[in-house]
């Protein structure tokens, strides 16, 4: 091991926030004087702790000058470079690399990493053998004391003068720049260089260091090279090399990147007017309208469409432009989860009856079972409207028994036409387009596609179906509510009891779930297919509470969940593939008929042959089950048969077997509810007031209000126009008013009668990846880098501001402690928040102006920056 040497030179750093290593020994500490180090033992570069996060980075050099190792250890997270690799806990990582502790990726020509954890960063390049650059980065001044090479150092030591023609030439160039301290740069040179003559790395990365110095406008930076006999950068593909580029290259992806704390640095850059196409390989430069378009990992170049069931896009120039979805909307009742028409999702707190989705002239109810979190009963109540009295025309109860007759069930009326599609589902078309899928087996499971001319003027459990999730809970009395369990209760038939449990409490079967139910997230398994189009998240959460909550059939109910994500893909026209063989979910068809993922009724049973079949004018969303192959005939024997063996039917024929149950009667009869009409007893409370009036209870005995009077929300008997409200749990008399989703809303008749107002959007970011739309839709995202929440640019140069979040991991790295927040206002003015403070930086040389772009308050523990134009941006620290 050759000996240490110390040798002192005055090198006054270029900023008080970086410490710097470079050539074959020079150290530039964060605060104090520049020196030379000769040796290659291994030496601590910097040792400190800040916020109980240890930071220790220890280098070592070859005999050739260059570092040949550096190791990196932030909170017990260790990453070493060496020979050109990169190892975190002695595994090779390729670029980019995200952990929650750490990021690293390419900057310009260099390599950074940079610490989720402390206010840290370290750059380094690497050239043949070795490193010839090292920066540490500190984003604030630390109030920690600091160990090692970077700390402040005065030390004295002896001068060997060796006289180097290369370091005269060299700084010639640089008296106006350098001025005093030229003497002393000069002599660090020589030091630098002894007895790496040979070495251009040696000697280059000093120089570079060193005409940095002298700003981003100097001459310098067009002869220094020149004069040194440094090579450039050699850049790969199309690439070009320029000394003072964007750290990070516009690309196909990003054409305009953006970042905080941007610096221009020695960087691999395209010609002027294309950008990397980095969707191939090869490091390619191509105009932006050549860019190709990625989706599901495969690329499309310009003019490619990607057609889905519901959806048409066109690539254009790297970009997807797609049409609006022209798939109708759907409710599902899948369990205890609820998706509303417009997509928003929620659990239904209690095993009740609930009133589904209302219209002008239907109702639909569902019953839940007592013994399970599952329905028990699905009823379509379908009205026509006479004066101002609701008169009932029909009524179809969707429960027939597991027994009932495919071939015979088939119920057409005036208003609706009710079959099974196949051994698994009831298919309801009615007269004004609405159609409802009943899944009946194994559990029974609701679908509803509303009627393409009632939008706006539906209402219950599924929404409005307007494309605004926003007043998706709007409750019976006409209020939005922001509970989902709120919402859900107002929409009951009768009491209801909050008794299905939250959380699984079986041990054993949660193992299970949790086993069972990540086959829907495995990047290649059977559903892997679907990943691009549906997101499992939420399928995955209803998997696995619905199978832990189950009774005795796990199985079973894993496959009723796995079968809800299948469903919808199929809904998009993405055919999984045959998914119950690869879970061990497969059906057993009754006697001769076959199991089919996309099973039509029309036409393929004996009576179907006796004039047109009306199930063959219903076109609805695919749906599983058994039933005839194609050329055969299901007759009343289940059996399906060739159609010269069908016997003939005609109007009038025999009654199919099993039970048929319409409007409550049977063969067809109208029912006359409530013979006894002098009270209409349902409507006897301010609460019951502007809820649907069932069936079975609109005469009851029992105590009542006197005639024109009805029982308030605190049990007294007011007139109808002293009626009580309830909001949030809370009571409110008649002419009192609430604000709530810009909407102000007054209490009239137990009825709330709500007056828009103008309406800000938020879109908002807490937690692991816990992500609201403006649209208040929520996804969760755990993504370790620093990502775009909200900007106007879209895509363009011409923005006015942007704004972008990263978490800040805990010493747990599965929780997040805090966020940074990241706003640029018009390319002028960068604002980070962070640790309850705004750090400004200003852009482009310009000049603050007070309250000219942007005021910052401080509300408890709340920071709110905000703008001129009126967007504000809340964050909680």
């Amino acid at each position: 091991m050759s000996s240490q040497r110390w040798m002192l030179a005055v090198y006054f750093s270029l900023a008080s926030d970086t410490c710097r290593t470079f050539g074959s020994g020079v150290v530039q500490p964060f605060n104090g004087s520049g020196y030379y180090v000769r040796s290659n033992c291994p030496f601590t570069l910097t040792r400190f702790t800040h916020n109980r996060v240890e930071c220790d980075i220890t280098t070592r050099r070859g005999d050739s000058g260059l570092l040949v190792q550096v190791e990196i250890i932030i909170n017990k997270v260790r990453t070493v470079v060496q020979n050109g690799s990169i190892l975190v806990e002695k595994k090779s990582v390729s670029l980019p690399y995200d952990h929650t502790y750490q990021h690293i990726f390419q900057y310009g020509i260099y390599t950074k990493l940079k610490s989720s954890l402390l206010p840290l960063s370290v750059t380094w390049h690497n050239v043949p053998g070795g490193i010839d650059t090292l920066r540490v980065e500190l984003e604030q001044e630390l109030s920690t004391d600091m160990t090692g090479l970077c700390g402040k150092h005065n030390v004295p030591g002896t001068t060997a003068i060796v006289v180097v023609l290369i370091c005269r030439l060299f700084f010639s160039y640089t008296l106006d720049c350098l001025q005093a301290r030229l003497p002393h740069y000069v002599q660090l040179c020589e030091e630098n260089i002894y007895s790496y003559e040979n070495s251009e790395y040696i000697s280059c990365a000093f120089f570079k260091e060193v005409v940095q110095q002298c700003g981003n406008n100097s001459y310098i930076w067009n002869i220094w090279r020149s004069s040194t006999r440094c090579t450039p950068h050699s850049c790969p593909g199309d690439l070009l090399h320029v000394e003072q580029g964007d750290p990070f290259v516009p690309s196909c992806s990003n054409p305009n990147p953006r970042f905080s704390n941007q610096e221009l640095t020695s960087s691999c850059v395209c010609p002027k007017g294309t950008v990397l196409n980095d969707h191939a390989d090869g490091f390619h430069c191509v105009n932006v309208s050549s860019c190709p378009c990625v989706f599901d990992g495969s690329s499309y170049v310009t003019g490619d469409t990607r057609n889905t069931k519901c959806q048409s896009c066109v690539c254009e120039g790297g970009k997807w432009r797609c049409s609006d979805n022209f798939c109708p909307a759907r409710c599902l009742i899948e369990g205890h989860f609820v998706t509303t028409f417009d997509g928003k999702q929620y659990i239904v707190p209690g095993k009740c009856t609930y009133v589904v989705s209302q219209g002008l002239n239907w109702i639909i109810t569902i019953q839940f079972s007592e013994k399970a979190v599952s329905l028990k009963t699905v009823v379509l109540q379908l009205f026509q409207v006479q004066t101002k009295e609701y008169h009932k025309s029909n009524l179809t109860k969707c429960c027939p028994s597991s027994t009932e007759s495919l071939a015979n069930l088939c119920h057409p009326s005036d208003h609706a036409l009710v079959f099974w599609q196949s051994s698994m589902y009831v298919q309801v078309q009615t007269s004004f387009g609405m159609k409802i899928q009943v899944q009946m087996s194994p559990e029974i499971q609701l679908y509803i596609t509303p009627p393409r001319n009632h939008t706006g003027i539906i209402s219950g459990l599924c929404g409005d179906s307007n494309n605004d999730t926003t007043d998706d809970f709007t409750t019976s009395s006409g209020i939005i509510e922001n509970s989902p369990q709120q919402f859900a209760l107002s929409w009951t038939v009768g009491t209801c009891a909050v008794n299905i449990p939250p959380t699984c409490s079986n041990t054993d079967n949660e193992i299970f779930a949790d086993e069972k139910c990540s086959l829907l997230n495995h990047p290649t398994g059977i559903f892997a297919k679907c990943h691009s189009h549906i997101p499992t998240d939420q399928f995955h959460t209803a998997c696995i509470q619905r199978t832990c909550n189950c009774g005795s059939n796990l199985q079973q109910c894993l496959c009723v969940a796995l079968g809800s994500y299948a469903k919808a893909c199929a809904v998009l026209g993405v055919a999984v593939g045959d998914w119950r063989k690869a879970t061990n979910c497969t059906l057993k068809c009754q006697k001769n008929q076959e199991f089919s993922y996309d099973m039509l009724a029309c036409n393929h049973t004996c009576r179907s042959l006796s004039g047109p079949d009306p199930r063959c004018w219903v076109d609805d969303a695919p749906v599983e089950g058994c039933g005839c192959p194609e050329g055969t005939h299901l007759n009343q024997g289940h059996l399906c048969t060739p159609k010269a063996l069908c016997v003939c039917h005609h109007y009038g024929g025999t009654t199919p077997p099993g039970r048929v149950v319409i409007d409550g009667r049977q063969n067809g009869k109208v029912c006359v509810h409530c013979s006894e009409f002098p009270v209409n007893t349902a409507q006897k409370t301010c609460d019951s007031l502007r809820k649907p009036l069932s069936a079975s209870t609109t005469c009851e005995s029992g105590c009542y209000c006197p005639h024109d009077q009805y029982e308030d929300h605190r049990g007294n008997c007011v007139s109808l126009d002293n009626c009580t409200c309830v909001y949030s749990g809370k009571v409110f008399s008649a002419g009192q008013h609430v604000k709530t989703n810009c909407k102000t809303c007054v209490c009239g008749q137990g009825q709330w009668h709500c007056r828009d107002e103008p309406c800000p959007g938020k879109c908002q970011v807490y937690g692991n990846g816990h992500y609201q739309t403006f649209d208040s839709k929520w996804f969760r995202f755990d993504g370790h880098c620093q990502y775009t929440l909200v900007e106007d640019y879209c895509g363009n140069r011409n923005g006015t501001f942007s704004v972008r979040v990263e978490s800040v991991p805990c010493c747990d790295e599965a929780l997040t402690c805090s966020r940074s927040i990241v706003l640029d206002l018009q390319g002028l003015v960068t604002l980070t928040l962070s640790d309850m403070r705004v750090t400004r930086r200003l852009q482009k040389g310009w000049t603050m102006q007070e309250d000219s772009l942007y005021t910052t308050h401080t509300i408890h523990q709340h920071l709110l920056p905000q703008l001129s134009q009126q967007q504000n941006v809340q964050s909680q620290q």
